[in-house]
């Protein structure tokens, strides 16, 4: 596996393939199905589905839901577009359930 820098990243639970730096991680205070989900700026491994509508906490967002590229094991989702104006930082970014991933350290 790379190293990444020598920089800590996640890696999916289930295969342990790498879908995000450390230094990519934004904020742990969100919720996801599975309880805590962190927010990242970047993703990497991942396959990125078909966008559609949804009502979240927050709002109504354009998301696509994300999957390890290695074994399809679903972790969460991708802002594609915030309908409020307020909520527009959220577009681009990734939403990772903390229950998918694990913390590696090199």
């Amino acid at each position: 596996m790379a190293e990444y820098g020598g920089n800590p990243f996640f890696s999916c639970r289930n295969c342990k393939n790498p879908v995000a730096l450390r230094e990519d991680l934004l904020s742990k205070k969100f919720v996801a199905k599975s309880g805590a989900a962190y927010m990242f700026s970047h993703a990497m491994n991942v396959i990125v589905g078909q966008k559609e509508d949804k009502t979240l906490m927050t709002g109504v967002f354009s998301v696509a839901g994300i999957h390890c590229s290695n074994c399809g094991q679903e972790l969460g989702w991708k802002y594609i577009r915030a309908y409020d104006p307020q909520q527009k930082f959220k577009e681009g970014r990734f939403i990772i359930e903390r229950a998918k991933i694990v913390k590696v350290y090199y």
